[in-house]
């Protein structure tokens, strides 16, 4: 491991897929929502936008790690994005590494709704639908299936090609029936959990609230910013139990929350925290919930939980790059002798 002040190491995109396992994931999450979660070692993103681009930065000292740090990420004028997370020894100070987020990013994303579908949905197999076919609906599919036995998935994508891909390489991985389905309707049907995870085209949601049946558990995480749907406002209405990563964020910033407000719903008497599903103090509101839902923009502290593993696992076996020099760290000057 690195010292403080010495050089830092750079983990890889290829790396971080090799080393990270859902369940190691799913479990140091857990921990991380066990523990306090304060609004100080969590503050909310801050979000630059310039002409057609934007930035955003997440900062977050989750109280179970060795490390503090941040992601950093932004879209530019092209549309290329780009993620990295910095890691900071929150005793000795310096910075011990960066970790390409690309793939940590995903895996965080997945890995935080698994943990709280593992609270949410009633214990047992479950029938998984997914609605998208892209990275974030694959990391969904394998994290949830790291908390519950699937007996069959459903896949919906508006490309026909992309859904019957993916439903034929979760049968392949997983051994579970996975099917493709031409409209996200019939993929619901029947579900007992239901991942939204992809906005429609043309934001037009892709999830409507009619089509699930009671005891249904949904994740939506599509929606993060204001000018993004994914979800109708009619699911914000069926659902009684709306547990969040970032209540705020999600509340003030996502396009589906905001819709819902301005159709007149009154939904935060429904709200509560992932901190709080995961200490157990909405057992009660769970047990007693028609339709559960997990709404998530992310969090900070899922990047830097995923990142610290993935950075410990990268360093066991060799495989973090040296960076090409140390980062200065500035130190207090010891006391002077009278």
């Amino acid at each position: 491991m690195t010292e403080a002040g010495g050089a830092p190491l750079y983990v890889p995109t290829d790396v971080v897929e090799q080393v990270l396992a859902w369940p190691e994931m799913v479990e140091r999450l857990r921990a991380a929502y066990a523990a306090d979660v304060s609004d100080a070692a969590n503050p909310p993103r801050v979000v630059a936008r310039g002409d057609k681009t934007w930035f955003r930065a997440l900062a977050s000292a989750p109280a179970t790690s060795r490390y503090m740090g941040a992601k950093i990420f932004g879209m530019s004028r092209e549309r290329a994005v780009s993620y990295v997370v910095a890691l900071m020894d929150q005793q000795a100070g310096g910075f011990a590494g960066f970790v390409d987020a690309y793939r940590v990013t995903a895996c965080r994303t997945g890995a935080t709704s698994a943990v709280a579908v593992d609270k949410l949905a009633t214990p047992g197999p479950k029938r998984l639908a997914v609605l998208g076919s892209g990275t974030e609906a694959t990391s969904h599919i394998l994290a949830i299936a790291a908390v519950r036995p699937l007996t069959e998935i459903a896949v919906f994508s508006p490309t026909a090609a992309n859904r019957e891909a993916l439903a034929a390489r979760m049968t392949a991985e997983l051994g579970v029936p996975a099917r493709a389905t031409s409209s996200p309707e019939d993929a619901v049907a029947g579900a007992d959990i239901v991942a939204a995870c992809a906005r429609a085209k043309g934001e037009v949601p892709i999830l409507h609230g009619d089509w699930l049946r009671p005891g249904t558990v949904v994740v939506s995480i599509g929606s993060t910013l204001p000018e993004q749907r994914e979800i109708d406002v009619s699911v914000v209405a069926a659902c009684d139990l709306i547990v969040c990563d970032m209540v705020e964020e999600v509340v003030e910033e996502t396009g589906d929350m905001l819709a819902a407000r301005a159709a007149g719903l009154d939904f935060h008497g429904k709200l509560g925290t992932l901190n709080d599903l995961v200490r157990g103090r909405l057992d009660d509101r769970v047990a007693k919930a028609r339709l559960p839902m997990f709404k998530s923009v992310g969090s900070a502290i899922q990047d830097i939980v995923v990142a610290e593993l993935a950075f410990e696992k990268a360093v066991e076996r060799g495989l973090a790059l040296p960076f090409p020099a140390p980062i200065h760290v500035k130190r207090p000057k010891p006391p002077s002798r009278p």
